[in-house]
């Protein structure tokens, strides 16, 4: 815990600091005096009448004096109410001063007028008088009207110029619009994230920790001529502790650092972005040695188009090319390091990836199991554990997870451990909470008929035979027809940590994910809607194949996998009709010859298949033991820990740029992949609810 002596920090032990009034409310104040003091003349002066009401009461003789005012070429009458009409019901809105008044367009015609009526009335008698007399403007009223308007006008004006120049809040500063968002971390600034809570990143951890060692000790590396590097570009999926590095980055070094993201060098206005990249690094060579760091990177540094018409608006090119200049220009910037992090790197600019800009780029993959266990040794450290739960076997039933999928299973083992009401965090709720994150919420009371529960025993457990029976495809973990998320039933896998993947072993995948539809067409002789998801990955699956890792042998050696990104703002395909065709065909092709093999398989273990089968609709969740006890030991899951910890230590450059590849293209289905962005348990029966809604085919 921080102790932080010296400072205030508001709590309940230490002094209150006093609290500091907004400026706004002194302007505030100002205009409801302003306001106020006109509602008291308002209604504090005569009572307003017309002309009409005013001859109505002289004719009844309820008036016993007018006074006719000149001002200038203005007019008004007063109205003087007898002693006697004061009581009486028409003269109870009679304010303070006891007289009316009124407005006159010309004098003369008014007194005629009143005298006529007076007159006439035989109640007047000759008490009623008229006197005319002319009002000289005050000089006072009108400076105090003067002093009254400039004075609004000024305070509104310090008002906005203060709000727009600033210390105003988001939104209002106007002319500070082109300054940086940056959020400066200094000595005395207290971050909590150190390199001791960065678990696993042994390699991108070196290389963060010698840039951070150069700024402290940069005579270390001069001596020998080495030259500071201008920037470090973290790459990697989501998830995993790239933004975690650069704040362990600010905790540790002893150097200002500036962090923001790059949407903050967006805006509506034109110029924006580039002043603020200006303004970042004006500040920046000021507090020199220091850091940069700009998440998110590829929301300003995305590739500059070749097509200048395609360019709807230049505003964001604008901010590029500002920071190419500000990174290597003619301006000096010595002792500013700029770190940056994305996930899509294949979409940045190649100006700003070359040598002298980021000079490194540093990988952040996925992490394996010797990392997994780090990280969990991390995570765990808050929570109360019993005995039954091991680092080890939790770091081997999550392949494929990042550092923010571990965290986020902890926390949801410790919920589900207290909606349990246990005091201790157990095994089983870790396995619950992997299956949570996974499949989503258990759906217990969701209304499946007879019918539909049996197609989706026989679909779970043709997938849970055939990957069985298949060496290469993934060991199965368990099988259930229990709902859960989108899914009326799943068959649970954990995939092996494979560095490269071959035809054979992706092919035997496919079959393992047609194995339900083929034991429906077996059993029941129909097919359902419930082998979509299924269909939706080996179709992915077989395009890479064919299309991306020239496995084929009619195609040959070909890939059309384009690695920049920049495919996907193409109008044509990189292939020919024809060329396109036979890619169909072929894809066809091993997606049948996958299904029939998965047929092939079903009908020689239909009698297991079924045995399977019905244990599913009476236990409803059934593992591996249970699999063990009908079909006997799986072919070739006798796998020495050696070989897997070996595997997983031995990376090649040919292994890296395939899982690259693999981390590029969604539609590739091998281990590997898995592991990069998707869960490592395959979720069969990805039902559409809305054929269900519909009363539509079931799914299963």
């Amino acid at each position: 815990m921080n102790n932080m002596k010296g400072k205030n920090t508001g709590g309940k032990g230490g002094p209150k600091s006093p609290k500091i009034v907004p400026v706004w409310w002194i302007y505030v104040a100002i205009g409801g005096l302003i306001l106020s003091f006109q509602f008291f003349n308002m209604y504090n002066g005569p009572t307003k009448i017309s002309s009409d009401e005013c001859y109505e009461f002289i004719k009844k003789g309820e008036i016993k004096r007018v006074i006719i005012v000149k001002e200038g070429d203005y007019a008004y009458c007063e109205a003087y109410v007898t002693e006697e009409a004061k009581t009486l019901p028409d003269h109870q809105k009679l304010r303070k001063g006891g007289y009316y008044q009124f407005d006159i367009h010309d004098a003369s015609d008014a007194k005629n007028e009143m005298n006529k009526l007076s007159k006439s009335s035989p109640d007047q008698g000759e008490n009623f008088t008229i006197v005319s007399r002319n009002k000289q403007p005050s000089m006072w009223d009108n400076l105090f009207s003067y002093i009254i308007f400039f004075g609004l006008i000024i305070a509104i004006w310090m008002f906005m110029m203060r709000r727009m120049g600033g210390g105003g809040g988001p939104g209002g500063q106007i002319f500070n619009i082109g300054k940086s968002k940056a959020k400066l971390f200094e000595k005395d600034t207290t971050v909590d994230v150190s390199f001791k809570d960065v678990a696993g990143l042994a390699e991108a951890k070196e290389e963060i920790v010698e840039i951070v060692d150069f700024l402290k000790n940069p005579k270390k590396y001069t001596v020998l001529g080495a030259k500071i590097p201008k920037g470090a570009l973290l790459v990697g999926p989501p998830g995993t502790g790239k933004t975690l590095l650069a704040k362990a980055v600010a905790g540790e070094a002893q150097v200002p650092f500036f962090s923001l993201s790059g949407s903050d060098f967006v805006e509506m206005f034109v110029g924006v972005g580039a002043s603020r990249v200006r303004d970042l690094f004006k500040q920046a060579k000021e507090k020199s040695p220091c850091i940069i760091f700009i998440d998110e990177i590829d929301a300003i540094g995305r590739a500059r188009g070749k097509n200048p018409a395609q360019q709807a608006n230049d505003e964001r090119e604008n901010t590029l090319n500002q920071m190419l200049t500000e990174m290597d220009g003619f301006g000096s910037n010595s002792g500013i390091i700029v770190m940056a992090a994305t996930n899509r790197a294949d979409i940045l600019d190649k100006a700003l990836l070359r040598p002298g800009r980021f000079d490194r780029q540093i990988m952040v993959d996925m992490p394996d199991l010797n990392e997994r266990q780090e990280i969990f040794e991390v995570h765990l450290k808050p929570l109360k554990l019993d005995d039954s739960v091991e680092v080890d076997f939790l770091a081997r039933q999550t392949p494929g997870f990042s550092g923010a999928d571990i965290a986020n299973i902890c926390n949801e083992a410790a919920l589900i451990a207290a909606r349990s009401e246990k005091k201790f965090v157990g095994k089983e709720d870790f396995l619950a909470a992997v299956d949570r994150v996974i499949g989503g919420l258990e759906k217990k009371n969701k209304i499946i008929k007879p019918k539909e529960k049996k197609t989706i025993a026989f679909h779970e457990a043709g997938h849970a035979t055939v990957s069985w029976m298949m060496e290469h495809a993934s060991p199965l973990v368990k099988v259930t027809i229990v709902p859960r998320g989108k899914s009326l039933g799943a068959a649970w896998y954990l995939p092996e940590e494979r560095q490269i993947t071959t035809k054979e072993q992706i092919f035997h995948e496919m079959c393992a994910t047609l194995g339900g539809r083929a034991a429906e067409e077996i059993i029941f002789g129909e097919i359902s809607t419930g082998a979509l998801s299924d269909l939706e990955k080996v179709t992915k699956q077989a395009q890479a194949i064919v299309t991306i890792y020239g496995l084929n042998d009619k195609l040959g050696n070909i890939s059309y996998y384009d690695s920049t990104g920049q495919s996907e703002f193409a109008f044509g395909k990189p292939y020919s009709e024809h060329t396109a065709q036979v890619i169909d065909e072929e894809i066809s092709k091993i997606i049948e010859k996958a299904y029939m093999k998965a047929k092939d398989i079903l009908l020689e273990n239909k009698e297991k298949l079924t045995q399977l089968a019905e244990a599913l609709l009476e236990k409803e969740v059934i593992f591996k033991e249970d699999l063990e006890n009908i079909f006997g030991k799986r072919p070739g899951a006798e796998v020495e820990e050696a070989e897997i910890n070996t595997e997983s230590d031995s990376e090649s450059t040919d292994t890296d740029n395939n899982q690259e590849e693999n981390a590029s293209k969604n539609g590739v289905a091998d281990a590997q992949q898995q592991e990069e962005y998707q869960p490592p348990v395959e979720e069969e029966h990805e039902e559409e609810h809305e054929e269900e809604e519909n009363n539509e085919n079931p799914t299963t």
